[in-house]
């Protein structure tokens, strides 16, 4: 998960809970005082030398960022900051036995989002559990990045380093989309936006360097993973609203988890080949919860896609083109994306402002 946005600003205004704000704020300054200049930790010859490579590689994908891709000349990923845990954040998503929709949580400047997040491990899970005494189902996923959306300077954290170099400039490129656009109350827009980022911005990288296009594979393996949970859901979503006696929609539920890890393991052991990169997550407990970070951050990657066509694959174009689409109501923002996702003209076709 990425592009987790503002988690001490966004309850500059007040939180539902004094405490929840108190363990934000914490986390949030505890994070600025262990920054330091990408620059200092790679001239020092004390510092591992591994890690001044890997920061070298991230300060190259850095000024590329900005200088070849559009993106946010500033401060962010220029820092770096080891706090000492794989995840800077875990985030609690929630949702009804019977229901396959977030609960949702609401925030100044943020807006609505599908989850909570805390910088322990601890108050996350101790959350998670009042919640499923309550009767609902739970969550818990780590978070190696997320952005501020510009109101601090992010550092590359320790835990992103735990990736390849592609993967950590793709990382960097899609947490400064963040700070490009973004649109309070439609995670779906913001996930998919950065994401096309992240993935175009990635194919250019690696073109500047003169490397082949990376490896469609993965993605693709990604992609179908994703359909299998989005399938998933979508059938429970269906149960849930047929009206059953509340014991024969548990069976059912506990049913349709499973064939979803039968329709996993074939995909695995067939066409994959025995790639088993899901298998802790498919053979872990699943619950509805569970499935609802899925689709959040490429449901809408084909349409931005297609403006970034149309746009002449320009920049800035492009950007422009985003953000007037991220000025439409919602009906008609959401009715625009399914249009370019089938790549049908509109009359809401989004042209060039007049100078």
């Amino acid at each position: 998960m990425r592009g987790v946005p503002l988690l001490l600003a966004v309850c500059l205004n007040g939180c539902s809970s004094l405490a929840y704000y108190g363990h934000l704020a914490g986390g949030q300054l505890d994070l600025l005082r262990r920054r330091e200049p990408l620059a200092t930790v790679i001239a020092d010859p004390a510092r591992d030398p591994v890690l001044r490579q890997r920061l070298t590689q991230a300060q190259a994908a850095r000024r590329f960022a900005s200088a070849r891709l559009d993106l946010p000349d500033n401060a962010s990923y220029r820092l770096y900051a080891d706090l000492g845990r794989p995840y800077v954040v875990w985030n609690l998503f929630a949702t009804g036995e019977f229901s396959v929709e977030p609960l949702a949580h609401c925030f100044p400047i943020a807006g609505c989002v599908a989850y909570r997040g805390f910088y322990q491990l601890g108050r996350a899970r101790g959350a998670a559990a009042l919640l499923k005494r309550q009767g609902l189902d739970t969550f818990v996923g780590g978070v190696e990045a997320y952005s501020t959306l510009g109101w601090f300077a992010d550092p590359i954290l320790a835990g992103m380093l735990r990736h390849d170099d592609d993967t950590l400039a793709a990382l960097i490129f899609h947490e400064l989309a963040h700070q490009r656009l973004y649109l309070p109350n439609d995670t779906a827009f913001n996930e998919s936006f950065a994401s096309f980022v992240e993935r175009e911005g990635l194919r250019q990288w690696r073109a500047s360097r003169g490397l082949a296009p990376p490896d469609e594979r993965r993605a693709r393996r990604g992609e179908q993973f994703t359909r299998l949970v989005l399938d998933s859901r979508e059938r429970l979503r269906k149960l849930y609203a047929s009206g059953l006696p509340a014991e024969e929609m548990r069976q059912r539920k506990a049913a349709e988890f499973e064939l979803l890890r039968q329709r996993y393991r074939t995909l695995r052991d067939g066409e994959w080949q025995g790639d088993r990169r899901y298998d802790a997550w498919v053979e872990g407990p699943l619950d509805n919860a569970k499935l609802l970070p899925f689709g959040l951050y490429d449901g809408w990657l084909p349409a931005f896609a297609e403006i970034f066509r149309r746009a002449g694959q320009d920049w800035p174009r492009f950007y422009r083109q985003a953000e007037r689409l991220a000025r439409l109501p919602a009906a008609a923002r959401q009715k625009r994306l399914a249009e370019l996702q089938a790549g049908a003209p509109s009359s809401l076709a989004i042209q060039e402002e007049t100078p």
